[in-house]
């Protein structure tokens, strides 16, 4: 067997925060979209225009997540078989490319239906950007980090993820302070997308400076050695390859399942629920969420050099319990107060104990998989799970609500994270028992 050369620890911290950077900025450009479908919608979708309207709603709420699967098996495949960092290179071009798109496409009044397709073409790049985003920089962060310290350091990932949904909140609440509604409808809407392009092509400056991954550079030995037979496979050779792991990739969908669900339930649906529910302004429940949001950040570290210390599955434990036990009262309580601080203590509770699965998701996946088909077999499963279930998050509970059982949205939360509590039951420690090499 070949061993890996040892990373040196200057080159390992700046590449980590190099891939760090580089998430953040993708989930900025995904989320800034969110942020700013209020402002450009009337631009690309005047009413009126049945075809524009279609074309609205499967952009904003369907196309993205649709996307991030496709977009999981194909950058996943090339990491795997081209490297981690040119997964990571390609996957910020792309994002770049959806971001620009975005900012420089005529509105309806000027080249009519093209404006909305080519919006809809930005959310596609952006979708399978964002996709393969999370199985490459887990992979990457996960053998880059080292055995010690591994769960300090790709907790970095969900850091980012969130961090990226804070700077675009940032941008727009500045935004809206030095421009009027009329200007932000107008053309403010265009500066957070021009940002997000430019923003990236640094983080894409950046990433070319990162090295490669120890594990990976071994798999390219073993496979130019022969040792993995007719040298790589393509994306659906390597798919198949995925299928012969049937216990990892349901380990990971049980994984996701309840995650996701409460992580979107208690960060973009809380906003909502917020207004909607407990009767919050629009304006509280913002400052309400970027508050309990920025103390989230905090968590995810914390939790993740926990995990180096006493296990992976130990946390993972919490979150299971806390969420089959914690859900329903929670919610309850929530829908219940019209105090801020009090909304703010409970979303921070909730996010603590989702922080059990944020924290160490990234890197529990890693450790499941061999390395030739790692970014394949985190991001996948992952991606699929998150479409099914935390992309239909705030549809099921505002359906629920809308027909006077609320309530029962709480509980459909509390059994996914059950579910999920049961996989973490019965799985090993990855932390003692992983596929990937120690370092």
């Amino acid at each position: 067997m070949i061993s890996p050369s040892p990373t040196p620890p200057v080159s390992r911290l700046r590449s980590i925060i190099s891939g760090s950077i580089g998430n953040l900025v993708e989930w900025y450009d995904w989320y800034a979209y969110s942020a700013f479908a209020l402002y450009f919608a009337p631009v690309f979708f005047p009413s009126g225009s049945a075809t524009a309207q279609l074309l609205n709603t499967a952009a904003i709420f369907a196309v993205g997540f649709l996307m991030r699967p496709l977009g999981a098996w194909v950058l996943g495949a090339y990491a795997d078989r081209f490297g981690r960092r040119a997964a990571l290179l390609l996957s910020v071009q792309l994002m770049a490319g959806g971001s620009l798109l975005i900012a420089v496409t005529p509105g309806f009044a000027t080249i009519g239906v093209a404006a909305p397709a080519l919006l809809l073409l930005a959310r596609l790049i952006q979708g399978i950007s964002v996709g393969g985003e999370y199985g490459t920089s887990a992979t990457y962060l996960s053998e880059m980090a080292g055995a010690r310290h591994r769960g300090f350091w790709s907790s970095f990932q969900y850091l980012t993820l969130m961090g990226g949904q804070l700077l675009a909140l940032v941008v727009q609440l500045g935004l809206q302070r030095v421009l009027t509604a009329q200007q932000l409808g107008d053309w403010g809407w265009r500066v957070p997308f021009v940002i997000g392009a430019v923003a990236a092509m640094g983080a894409l400056y950046l990433r070319t400076h990162m090295g490669e991954t120890a594990a990976f550079e071994q798999q390219q030995q073993l496979a130019t050695a022969g040792a993995e037979g007719e040298g790589r496979p393509p994306s659906v050779s390597q798919l198949r390859r995925l299928m012969q792991h049937p216990r990892a990739v349901l380990t990971v969908v049980g994984l996701t399942l309840g995650g996701t669900l409460a992580f979107y339930t208690f960060t973009t649906y809380a906003q909502k629920f917020l207004v909607n529910t407990s009767g919050f302004s629009k304006e509280a429940a913002t400052l309400i969420s970027f508050g309990v949001m920025a103390i989230a950040l905090l968590f995810q570290p914390l939790l993740g050099a926990l995990s180096d210390k006493i296990g992976r599955r130990p946390v993972l434990l919490m979150f299971g319990i806390g969420a089959t036990l914690g859900t329903v009262p929670l919610l309850r309580q929530l829908a219940q107060t019209q105090d801020a601080w009090v909304a703010a203590g409970l979303l921070v509770a909730a996010l603590f104990v989702v922080s059990g699965y944020t924290s160490i998701s990234a890197v529990v996946k890693a450790e499941l998989f061999p390395t030739e088909i790692r970014a394949l077999g985190v991001g996948l499963p992952f991606a699929l799970t998150v479409a099914i279930f935390g992309g239909t998050a705030e549809y099921v509970a505002l359906l629920a609500k809308n027909q006077g059982v609320e309530e029962w949205f709480y509980w459909y939360v509390t059994g996914c994270a059950f579910l999920s509590l049961l996989v973490y039951w019965r799985m090993g420690e990855t932390r003692t028992n992983s596929r990937m090499a120690p370092e």
